[in-house]
């Protein structure tokens, strides 16, 4: 099955082939977005934060290796060209500008789910973190972050964090002990548009603070580094 919501947006404009793997991925316990044309890619990837891309080169209003080099300017979304180009300069091509993998129409249902599941843990694999890479899960003192079931835990108990605090936990799991500036977090969870105004952290990260600290003014697990940005206790 899939982890649970994330989102698969694909990027196709033959209706066939929507179709298909929007049944496919639905199927398999996906969220789908779908967009049509490279402007709308780029409006839902800077908008929504998809978990995973499915991009076909081939669009109406640009070529989709624009899209990989776009999105790479800012964020690290894994993407799978899935495309009717076979020959090793177009994989090559692919693969230079960002793609995470690319797979030639036609391709099976097994091979697909199985690449995308390769795709989701590769981008919690971190040097960092080698624990979150094998088990989807890290732990500090009391507190789990599970990347499968996208929930957090505080000695086994779930802390009932919305999907925008699970979000920002999720991230500084990413990279625990340290310090992810503000700019940062907000551009890779909410895209290069959004505003540099940390307000929308500050009032996520107090209410993750008092579901997740004893203490919500002695924090044992994210730490302010004020000015700069947060942190998350190392294992």
């Amino acid at each position: 099955m899939a982890e649970a919501h994330n989102k698969i947006l694909i990027v196709e404009d033959d209706e066939g082939i929507v179709a298909f793997l929007k049944t496919t991925l639905k199927a398999a316990g996906y969220d789908v977005l779908l967009a049509g044309t490279g402007t709308g890619a780029l409006s839902i990837i800077s908008s929504h934060c998809p978990d995973c891309i499915l991009l076909d080169l081939g669009l109406p209003d640009m070529d989709g290796g624009s899209i990989i080099q776009s999105v790479r300017q800012w964020t690290r979304i894994p993407i799978l060209v899935i495309s009717a180009r076979d020959t090793e300069q177009d994989k090559a091509t692919a693969l230079d500008q960002g793609a995470d993998d690319y797979m030639v129409k036609p391709f099976g249902t097994v091979e697909l789910l199985a690449r995308i599941r390769t795709a989701l843990r590769h981008t919690r694999t971190t040097a960092e973190n080698e624990q979150l890479g094998l088990t989807g899960i890290y732990t500090v003192g009391d507190l789990a972050i599970d990347y499968n079931k996208r929930r957090v835990y505080v000695r086994g108990q779930d802390v009932q964090l919305t999907p925008n605090e699970f979000r920002i936990v999720a991230l500084l799991g990413l990279h625990p002990g340290r310090v992810l500036t503000y700019r940062t977090m907000l551009r890779e969870l909410w895209g290069p548009a959004v505003s540099m105004d940390n307000k929308i952290l500050r009032v996520h990260m107090a209410s993750i603070r008092r579901k997740i600290e004893a203490d919500p003014n002695e924090p044992r697990y994210i730490f302010t580094e004020i000015g700069v940005g947060y942190r998350l206790a190392d294992r």
